[in-house]
């Protein structure tokens, strides 16, 4: 979207960095350890963006805009990836851990708002994780072995947790094979069904229709709000720019690059889709990819597919635990959170208390054993985090930084805060109710961690 500059100037300028590691954007201060390489954090991002929901995706957008399926999904794209522009600055100009919440003390000032930002990320995360460790241990599960699902998801998120503990680089190397397993089955759809049409079977021409009586340019919005979602978890990736390797390069790249993978992958599906099966059949399924790969007649066993739907929902929870975990740390160096959840394991260099934290709340929160509704609450939770991150990028072109970043367009953040006020305007009022009641636990939650933190340092000072 723009060339690395440094903020003072220009687009397209650049100056010399105050010191080597500065001029990197590197963080050798850091507590953590850099182990994230650029093909690591691609993947990372990759993984997170595919995520499962793709698995079921293809149903609910053939609702309303029948065969065209590719349409909303170039849409959510676009908008995705006007928020990104504005992670891929902020990220590169203060690569600590903590993303957004970080930002947004830094723009406002305000440790109320830094922390709601902070808060509604970390329940994005852990309420994220509750669910996929319960869609792991359900109909994916059982398909091989038959196990109660909330101690199984329980089991699931501690090994989760174990694993996040162990290292960044581990973490990220099971990402990596993970993602490429997730990645599989996309392409095997793709393939089965160009396949397909090599037999002269399929309806090419189902992409171009939209359900009879409607007007294409508003089924096509209406649906890009719900591919959107498809296309929440880049945001993630900011929480863990400390472990990365000179993010000031790395970052954009790997960012743009995952979006757009996803998105390519993401259209082929679709244009896949419609032309196997008819909107009708893809809209009353439960499994559309499934019922696609059948349709070819290419004889792909179903196990294959519940393995792989098995590995993307796993992977979906490591990678968003890893980010729960960061913002907590983050959120504890900046004094947001006590200080005890920044503790760091000396030889692995990860952030254990607060990863332990967070599993342990992710796995009472298996116990409701249906987090539909608090997830759709999370998804309105964290376009309030994108518009905070959208405006600071403006509020922060005043903070120049002495070493070169990323600097997005000014349009960009701009229309990214619309975007986002276009997408709330779809929630519901249930969605809304539960929202305002988190933030105000949230709220509630910040006030005694103040009023701790003061008697505290009254204590200490009475010490001396």
């Amino acid at each position: 979207m723009s060339d690395k500059t440094r903020p003072a100037t220009g687009p397209g300028s650049s100056g010399a960095a105050a010191d080597t590691d500065s001029g990197s954007g590197s963080n050798s201060g850091s507590k953590l350890k850099q182990g994230i390489t650029g093909p690591l954090l691609f993947l990372f991002i990759l993984g997170d963006v595919l995520g499962a929901g793709i698995y079921a995706l293809m149903g609910s957008l053939s609702a309303d805009v029948g065969g065209a399926l590719w349409a909303p999904l170039a849409v959510a794209l676009l908008l995705a990836l006007l928020t990104a522009g504005s992670y891929a600055e902020l990220v590169t100009k203060y690569p600590k851990a903590g993303g957004a919440a970080i930002f947004a003390e830094r723009a406002y000032k305000q440790p109320l708002i830094s922390f709601l930002v902070g808060f509604s990320m970390l329940s994005a995360g852990v309420v994220s994780a509750a669910g996929l460790a319960l869609a792991f241990a359900g109909d994916y599960l059982s398909v091989f072995i038959d196990l109660p699902p909330i101690p199984t998801a329980m089991v699931f998120l501690l090994l989760i947790g174990a694993l996040n503990a162990r290292g960044i680089s581990e973490s990220m190397k099971s990402n990596l094979v993970m993602t490429i397993i997730e990645l599989s089955g996309l392409v095997i759809v793709i393939v089965v069904v160009a396949v397909m049409l090599g037999r002269g079977d399929g309806d090419v021409s189902r992409i171009g229709e939209f359900p009879e009586g409607s007007v294409p340019a508003l089924a096509t919005l209406s649906a890009a709000i719900v591919a959107y979602y498809s296309f929440v978890g880049f945001e993630t990736s900011a929480n863990v720019a400390e472990e990365v390797k000179n993010p000031s390069k790395v970052y954009p790249r790997a960012l743009f690059g995952s979006l757009a993978t996803a998105g390519v992958v993401y259209i082929l599906v679709g244009l896949a889709s419609a032309i196997a099966l008819p909107p009708a059949d893809l809209e009353g399924s439960s499994s559309p990819l499934l019922d696609v790969v059948a349709a070819t007649g290419v004889g792909i066993p179903n196990w294959i597919f519940s393995l792989i739907a098995l590995v993307a929902v796993a992977n979906g929870a490591l990678l968003t635990m890893i980010m729960a975990s960061r913002v907590t740390y983050g959120m504890a160096e900046q004094g947001l959170l006590p200080s005890v959840l920044g503790k760091v394991l000396s030889k692995r260099k990860t952030p254990w208390t607060a990863i332990l934290s967070t599993t342990l709340v992710a796995m009472l929160l298996t116990l409701v054993g249906d987090v539909s509704t608090l997830a759709e609450t999370v998804v309105l939770l964290l376009l309030f985090v994108f518009i905070s991150t959208n405006v600071a990028v403006l509020v922060l072109r005043r903070d120049p930084v002495e070493h070169d970043h990323f600097r997005v367009w000014t349009f960009v953040p701009v229309l990214g805060v619309a975007s986002c006020i276009l997408l709330l305007t779809q929630q519901s009022p249930q969605v809304w109710l539960f929202g305002a009641i988190l933030l105000a636990v949230g709220v509630v939650l910040y006030f005694v961690a103040r009023f701790t933190r003061n008697r505290q340092d009254a204590a200490a000072r009475r010490d001396v």
